[in-house]
């Protein structure tokens, strides 16, 4: 049987995209008859003007839940589905990043599954759908507003665990411009390379298939395209309307095709030492591209034409070596440094991280399979002490 031809599956919610798309939320929650919906957000955007218009087109009376750090911690999802049963509410509307986004899925499973978030870890572990989710969201990268992943740190354990589930599919995205004009230059750079990286790593996935490769190498064109310009003080609306469509194609293929080794190694990475996912990403990339190469060259050959690299008649090590050119000349263009400075770490810490990024769901899909020294050998190259 032809490969093209295996069975796959293709998940996406409702999504709306365009000027304004966020004003359309109280039009669209009269739909699903919610009378006390709760916002799941974070503090740090509740002074933006867009916010505030956002909230104005909600109707009816509405609870906030802004407890939503970097990294969301499972202890925050506890008490966001703690505040949403209390209050009575009956819908959630995520707006934000990928952090409350994912915070607002984790919310959505404990209110109608109970236990504990890390209880779902894993694939297909959630057992019922939660109330309706409504997800605008506030920077073009993580692509939370259309995926069926949430990633939450299990705080005990200093990691990210990934729980993956159609049941966690938002039943609506309004993905709009104007928020992403309001993010700071370096969030707009970290969370663009996660949106490239989800797309590369969709595209040379052992789960891809037909439908995801279309959105995968047309988010690689966009992004490369775009994202120098949208780090700069005059970058356009149109710019960031780039993004924000690479970063949904990028969501819509790895929602459905899974990531790989960056991913992986991501996770574990961030969780340990709190750190943005797109910088862990931005910087593990162009290490899992080098080693990930041979396995699938013809793949990359096709990644390297939509970063604009003239690839026909080149050698698979020169089309290698043009690839890793281009991804190190954007992270460094963007002001993301090549490692992360940490105080120190001992041979357990390392062992730990390595562990957790081999047993990572995201690992499974990645084209090679790698070795635990081979994981090891790439963190080491990453991390710099400083003392």
């Amino acid at each position: 049987m032809s490969e093209k031809m295996e069975l796959r599956k293709f998940v996406t919610p409702e999504i709306i995209t365009g000027l304004d798309a966020r004003r359309l939320v109280g039009r669209y929650i009269s739909h699903f008859g919610t009378k006390k919906p709760m916002i799941v957000t974070d503090n740090r955007i509740c002074n933006q003007n867009w916010y505030t218009e956002t909230l104005e087109a909600i109707k009816v009376p509405y609870v906030v839940f802004d407890d939503v750090t970097e990294n969301p911690k499972d202890y925050e999802a506890m008490l966001g589905s703690k505040t949403f049963l209390d209050q009575d509410c009956d819908l959630i509307i995520a707006i934000g990043g990928g952090s409350v986004m994912d915070c607002a899925k984790c919310i959505s499973i404990l209110v109608t599954n109970g236990g504990n978030i890390l209880d779902y870890e894993g694939v297909d572990e959630v057992n019922l759908p939660g109330p309706p989710l409504i997800c605008i969201p506030s920077t073009a990268g993580t692509a939370a507003d259309v995926s069926q992943f949430a990633i939450i740190c299990d705080t005990l354990y200093m990691v990210k665990k990934a729980i993956i589930s159609k049941k966690i599919v938002p039943d609506l995205a309004l993905i709009d411009p104007v928020p992403l004009m309001t993010m700071d230059p370096y969030l707009t750079a970290c969370t663009g390379m996660d949106a490239l990286t989800h797309a590369i790593e969709a595209y040379v996935s052992n789960a891809q298939s037909p439908l995801t490769d279309v959105h995968a190498l047309e988010a690689i064109k966009l992004l490369n395209e775009n994202i120098e310009a949208a780090v700069q003080k005059g970058r356009t609306i149109d710019t960031m309307y780039q993004m924000m469509l690479g970063s949904l194609q990028a969501g819509l293929a790895f929602s459905n095709a899974s990531l790989g080794a960056v991913h992986a190694m991501a996770h574990s990475l961030g969780g340990f030492f709190n750190l943005p996912h797109g910088k862990c990403n931005s910087i593990l990339l162009e290490h899992v591209i080098d080693i990930n190469f041979d396995a699938v060259p013809d793949r990359f050959r096709r990644i390297a034409e939509q970063l604009n690299i003239l690839a026909d008649f080149s050698s698979d090590l020169n089309v290698k070596e043009k690839i890793l050119k281009r991804v190190r000349s954007l992270r460094e263009n963007l002001m993301i440094n090549a490692t992360v400075e940490i105080e120190q770490i001992d041979e357990n810490q390392m062992n730990r991280l390595v562990e957790n990024a081999m047993i990572d769901p995201c690992m499974v899909t990645n084209p090679k399979k790698l070795t635990k020294q081979e994981v090891k050998a790439i963190y080491e190259r990453i991390l710099q002490c400083f003392k």
